[in-house]
């Protein structure tokens, strides 16, 4: 056996994100996106119900990752080949995401399993030597293969939730790791993707769809306006994370000893960022069907996701400020809810309107946000 395949599998030293890691990354993040079509195709509770339940099998299987490569040697022979195959097994369960509550039930829920068992293969191995971590990993690999045998079982009979089926009961298979291993030293968060730049891979997301919605619409003035507004909102919720958030959220990492920062990249990264993407996979169904219909009003449903897109975006960074110990920003609260009110109120008018709202709201936020940044560095 070579000196490389004998080296240790983890290590405690700072590494850079691998390019393994990051076609892991891109893989995971295409699948994310395929949970637009979920409700775009079915804009009801119905649709935003399915889009929850693979939005989170999809999230939980990506922050195991996290965790388990936190302090795996990502380059190391043996966890790159396994990257490799969970990146492999991973595309094909992106592609049947569309169709996961129906005729491709079966082979998403088969490929989502082997992907766990993946992660969970690697995590036990990372954890070997260490028996805080095994026991960790034990905990969190119990309830869900319990779970599968009747996920996969419904899948493949046909049993889903809008059948009468109900969804299998589980624990640990719907959230994080009790107890996740910490952040590497000298990173504010877990080094994958999926906690410290899932939200920048994601912010595009609503811009992205107002480019392909626009590539087969007539070009008209209400069409390209819609989808200039759309990349507005897109900036304007990059802004509110990346300017005001992220080194509020970076500055409290650093400060917390290993017991905490191991918690509160739990709460903040794994658990609260689920509700900030989700609501950017709301906010590009609208923006789809904003850009599609651009001289129309949303439907009832299109409004609710475009409200409710920003309310989880925003109102979740503010929430995971918030737990990270900084003061909770009024000024946001109050921003967001003159924001939600405004897309309700221009429900029934063309949605470029709706649109306007958003942009305006946001950038007022950003606004003040920058200039109370500003007066409180200068004292």
């Amino acid at each position: 056996m070579s000196a490389v395949l004998r080296r240790p599998i983890t290590t405690t030293k700072d590494q850079s994100t691998t390019f393994i890691e990051l076609f892991f990354d891109l893989v995971l993040v295409y699948a994310v996106t395929q949970t637009v079509s979920l409700v775009h195709k079915e804009l009801s509770w119905a649709g935003v119900a399915h889009a929850v339940i693979v939005f989170w099998l999809v999230w939980s299987a990506w922050t195991q990752f996290t965790w388990a490569l936190n302090s795996a040697d990502t380059t190391h022979p043996a966890v790159e080949t396994v990257m490799l195959a969970a990146t492999a097994i991973a595309f094909l369960m992106a592609v049947t995401v569309p169709d996961a509550f129906g005729d491709a039930g079966g082979w998403f829920a088969a490929t989502y399993i082997a992907v766990r068992v993946v992660g969970l293969a690697l995590y036990g191995r990372v954890a070997w030597d260490d028996v805080a971590k095994r026991a960790a990993v034990r905990r969190f690999a119990c309830c869900p293969r319990a779970a599968w045998p009747p996920w996969l079982a419904a899948a493949w009979s046909g049993v889903t939730p809008e059948r009468g089926g109900g969804r299998p009961r589980c624990c640990s298979m719907w959230s994080p790791p009790w107890r996740p291993e910490p952040p590497r030293a000298g990173t504010s968060a877990p080094t994958t993707s999926a906690s410290g730049t899932g939200c920048s891979s994601s912010s595009p997301w609503a811009s992205r769809s107002s480019w392909l919605a626009l590539t087969g619409a007539e070009r008209t003035t209400q069409t390209v306006a819609a989808a200039i507004l759309a990349v507005g909102v897109t900036c304007g919720l990059w802004w509110s994370y990346f300017v005001t958030a992220k080194p509020l959220l970076d500055d409290a990492m650093r400060q917390r000893d290993q017991a905490d920062r191991t918690s509160l990249a739990r709460d903040v990264y794994s658990i609260l960022h689920f509700v900030v993407v989700f609501g950017v996979v709301l906010l590009a169904v609208a923006v789809e069907e904003a850009v599609a219909h651009p001289h129309e009003a949303l439907p009832a449903g299109g409004s609710l996701a475009l409200a409710g897109g920003v309310v989880l975006f925003v109102g979740g960074t503010a929430a995971a400020v918030r737990r990270s110990g900084n003061a909770l920003s009024g000024r946001r609260l109050v921003i967001l809810g003159a924001v939600a009110a405004g897309v309700w109120l221009t429900h029934g008018a063309p949605v470029t309107w709706s649109l306007l709202v958003v942009a305006l709201g946001l950038l007022l936020l950003g606004a003040a946000e920058r200039a109370t940044g500003n007066a409180s560095r200068r004292a």
